[in-house]
Formats: C-alpha cells, sequence, structure tokens
C-alpha cells in the first residue's frame, strides 16, 4: 500500500500548525494541506470544470489562508471559501457576493484600501483588521462535515495564538462561524462566560484570554450571504454599523 504524503494525512493540520512561528508562515503551510479527501476532491473538481464566467480564470484550488496584517487588533471570522470565490482567486471573501458586500462595508469605515477585492494581487489592503475562517477548504453545498470543521481547527487555533498579542474584537460572521469559534477558545484556554453567549445580530461577549490579562470582545453579526442581502435580513446599514462598533472596541479608526 503507497504511502501517503504527509499533507494528506489527516494529522497533518494538528502536526504542523504549531510549528509556524509567524503568521505568514501559517498562512504558507496551510495552502498546502490534504487533510480533507472530500474537500481536496470537491475543490480540485470545481476547478477543473469551472463556470462559464470564469473559464479563463488558473483557479487557485487550494486551501485558502487568511487574509490581512499579524497584527491586527479585529479579527473576523467567516465559515469557508467559496467554491468559485475564494476557491478560484485565492483570497478568503473575494470573487463572491458575500465578499462584494463584506468588502464594500469595510471600505465605507475606512478599514480597507478599496472597494472591490477581485483577486489576491490587486492591491487589496486591509487596516487593522484580519480575515480568516474555521475551514479553508471549499466545501461542497457550503456545508463542511463536523470531521472537516475538527480535522481543520488547529489551524485557527494556532493562528488566533500568534495574533492574541494585539487581538482586541473578533467579529463572527453567521452563527456557524460563532458556534465554530466558541470551542476553539474554549479548548485554548479563553475562558467563555457562563451560560455560553449565543448567537444574534448584534450580539457581544467578553472573553477572556488565555493568560487571564484582558477581555475581548466577541460581536455576531448575520452573514453577508447574497442570500441574507436581498432580503434584506441583513442591509449594508446592519453590516457598517457591527462592523463599526467592533472597530471601536478594538481602538480602530473609523469614517462616517
Amino acid at each position: 500500500m503507497p504511502t501517503r504524503n504527509p499533507e494528506e494525512q489527516d494529522d497533518f493540520p494538528v502536526v504542523t500548525a504549531p510549528r509556524a512561528h509567524t503568521v505568514r508562515d501559517l498562512d504558507s503551510v496551510v495552502a498546502t494541506c490534504r487533510a480533507c479527501p472530500r474537500l481536496v476532491a470537491w475543490r480540485e473538481d470545481v476547478a477543473r470544470v469551472k463556470r462559464r464566467a470564469f473559464m479563463d480564470w488558473d483557479y487557485w484550488a487550494r486551501p485558502v489562508p487568511g487574509f490581512g496584517p499579524p497584527d491586527a487588533p479585529l479579527v473576523i471570522i467567516g465559515l469557508a471559501p467559496a467554491a468559485h470565490g475564494g476557491n478560484r482567486t485565492g483570497r478568503i471573501f473575494t470573487g463572491d457576493p458575500s465578499g462584494d458586500a463584506l468588502y464594500a462595508a469595510l471600505y465605507d469605515i475606512g478599514l480597507c484600501s478599496q472597494p472591490t477585492s477581485t483577486h489576491r494581487d490587486d492591491g487589496m489592503e486591509l487596516y487593522g483588521v484580519r480575515i480568516t475562517v474555521p475551514v479553508h477548504c471549499a466545501p461542497p453545498d457550503n456545508r463542511p462535515t463536523t470531521t472537516e470543521r475538527d480535522t481543520c481547527r488547529p489551524w485557527l487555533v494556532h493562528e488566533l495564538e500568534l495574533l492574541r498579542p494585539t487581538l482586541r474584537t473578533f467579529v463572527a460572521l453567521g452563527a456557524f462561524a460563532w458556534q465554530a469559534l466558541l470551542p476553539v477558545l474554549a479548548g485554548a484556554g479563553w475562558r467563555l462566560p457562563r451560560p455560553r453567549p449565543v448567537f444574534g445580530h448584534g450580539a457581544e461577549a467578553l472573553i477572556v484570554d488565555p493568560q487571564g490579562e484582558r477581555e475581548v470582545c466577541l460581536i455576531g453579526t448575520y452573514h453577508p450571504s447574497q442570500r441574507n442581502m436581498s432580503t434584506r435580513t441583513l442591509t449594508p446599514t446592519m453590516l457598517r454599523d457591527v462592523l463599526r462598533r467592533a472597530a471601536e472596541v478594538a481602538g480602530l479608526p473609523t469614517r462616517d
């Protein structure tokens, strides 16, 4: 029986993540992971078949790392890359309607350099903000399994540990992000309120960092999905207001 490469083994994240000494190192090694066979097959099949609108694209078709500065005080947590968004462009929340809404809101309040994010070399910069996800590969139907989420978890655990010295605020985009983040924090030694905080748009909770040195604020918002935005479950104003509140807590300047 042939031996699988380390990147294809299900313990690759848990073994490899702690070895990354910087956020940049972590971003590089995340992109090599092949630990979840179903997700690997899906992301690569999507890249071969493509959508008609993207036939001239050379799809990224790898795990999509987080994006933003390694000393960001504000961390935005999503779900997973979109099959023809981040899986195509190589940048999280880029090339799909959710990303269009998120980056437009960040730009409107002065937290990024341009209103649209189209590909990983388009010059986009985030100011004091980092965007990451609990699952780094695009899943079929946008639904990773529990096993896939748990296999991917060490990447987020270590990323948050590397970001911890400057971290002041989390924003969870949707209930999945909120529910995925809480056990990550609890398992890494963060002290959660009791009872555990419940997700809601605009919900806030204070979480004590593992060193017991300070409280970090967790804020929830509905996910800026195309469906939520088109039904006005979430409006651009609602999204901007949550992001502005998060920036205020994080000590980041914003514009009206």
